[in-house]
C-alpha cells in the first residue's frame, strides 16, 4: 500500500507540474501575442505622429486651404494638394472600374468553367503577373502602352465619346498618350492579379456540395455565382477589392512614368495630371525649404487619411452586409 500511495503521489505531482508548466506556457504565449498586437498599434501611432509633425509647418502656413488649393509653385512657396488628391482618386476609380469586373470574370472562369488542364497554367500566369515590379509596368506603359494610346485609343475616344454631350468633356483634348486615363489603365492592369488571386481562392472555399445542390435544383451558372458563391465569400471578395484599391491608391513608380506629372486639374481624363505618391517621389529629393518639404509630408498625411477612410468605409459596409444576412 505504501508503494501504491507513493506512486499515486508521484503521479499527482507530475500532473501538477505539467499543468503549471502549461499555464506558464499559455501565459507567455498570450503575453507575446499581446505584445505583437500592441507593437502594430505603436508603429501605426508612430507613423501618424511623424506625419502630423512633419506636416505642421505647411498646415500652419496654408491652413485647411492647403487641401482645396490647386496651385503648386515651389518658387513662390505656394502649395496646394487639390490636384494630387484629384489625380489619386480619379486614377484609382479608373483602375477599379477596369480591375474589378475583369478580375471577377477571370476568377469565375477559373473556378466554375475552366477546363482542368488549363486551370493550373492560368493560375500560375496570374501569380507571375502579380510579381512583376511596378517600375517594369511603368517602363512598358511609357514606351509601349502610351504610344498605342496616343495613336489608337485616345483618337477613337475623342471622335466617339468626346462628341457626346455631357460626358464629352471627359474625352476631349489632344491625344498626348500619357495622362490620367493611361495611368488609371496601367493601375487597373497592376491590381488585376491581386484581386483575381484572392477572389479565386475564396471562390474555391465554397463547399462543392453547396454548388452541386444549386445545380441540381436547376440553377444556371450565373444564378449559382450570384446567389450561392458571392454571398458565401463576400468577406474575402471585399478584402481582395480593398487590397487592390490600396495598391492603386499608393502606387508610385508606374504612375510617375505615364501620368504626365502636371499639377493641374482638367475636365478631361486624357490630360496630364499627378497623384500624391507621384508628387512625393518626383519632388522630395529636390525640395528646398521647410515649407516645401512640409507640404510634401502633408501630402503623405492626406494619402494616409484617404487610405484609412476607404478601409473604414469598407469595414462598415461589410459589417452592414453581415448584419443584413444575419451573420
Amino acid at each position: 500500500m505504501t508503494e501504491i500511495a507513493r506512486t499515486l503521489t508521484d503521479a499527482h505531482a507530475s500532473t501538477a507540474r505539467r499543468a503549471r508548466r502549461q499555464r506558464l506556457q499559455d501565459a507567455a504565449f498570450r503575453n507575446a501575442t499581446l505584445a505583437f498586437a500592441l507593437l502594430v498599434l505603436l508603429i501605426l501611432g508612430g507613423v501618424t505622429v511623424s506625419l502630423i509633425d512633419g506636416a505642421l509647418p505647411a498646415l500652419r502656413a496654408f491652413g485647411f486651404g492647403f487641401v482645396g488649393t490647386e496651385v503648386w509653385n515651389p518658387v513662390s512657396e505656394q502649395f496646394g494638394a487639390l490636384a494630387p488628391i484629384y489625380g489619386t482618386l480619379v486614377t484609382s476609380v479608373i483602375a477599379m472600374a477596369v480591375g474589378i469586373p475583369v478580375s471577377f470574370g477571370i476568377a469565375l472562369f477559373i473556378t466554375e468553367m475552366c477546363p482542368a488542364w488549363l486551370k493550373r497554367p492560368l493560375g500560375v500566369a496570374i501569380e507571375l503577373l502579380a510579381g512583376i515590379p511596378s517600375i517594369i509596368y511603368g517602363i512598358w506603359g511609357l514606351f509601349v502602352f502610351a504610344p498605342f494610346m496616343q495613336s489608337t485609343i485616345q483618337p477613337f475616344l475623342i471622335n466617339t465619346l468626346g462628341q457626346i454631350p455631357g460626358i464629352g468633356n471627359l474625352f476631349m483634348g489632344p491625344p498626348y498618350g500619357i495622362g490620367i486615363l493611361t495611368a488609371g489603365l496601367i493601375l487597373g492592369i497592376m491590381v488585376l492579379p491581386f484581386i483575381t488571386s484572392i477572389t479565386r481562392d475564396v471562390f474555391e472555399t465554397v463547399p462543392p456540395m453547396v454548388r452541386e445542390s444549386a445545380y441540381g435544383l436547376g440553377a444556371t451558372t450565373w444564378e449559382v455565382v450570384w446567389n450561392v458563391v458571392l454571398p458565401y465569400t463576400r468577406t474575402g471578395v471585399v478584402g481582395g477589392v480593398m487590397l487592390g484599391l490600396g495598391r492603386a491608391l499608393g502606387e508610385t513608380m508606374a504612375v510617375t512614368f505615364v501620368i504626365g506629372n502636371a499639377h493641374r486639374i482638367s475636365s478631361s481624363i486624357m490630360a496630364p495630371g499627378t497623384t500624391i505618391s507621384a508628387s512625393i517621389a518626383n519632388e522630395f529629393t529636390e525640395a528646398v525649404g521647410d515649407v516645401y518639404t512640409s507640404s510634401l509630408v502633408a501630402l503623405g498625411l492626406i494619402l494616409f487619411l484617404i487610405t484609412f477612410a476607404v478601409l473604414s468605409i469598407a469595414k462598415l459596409m461589410l459589417l452592414r452586409l453581415q448584419r443584413k444576412a444575419g451573420v
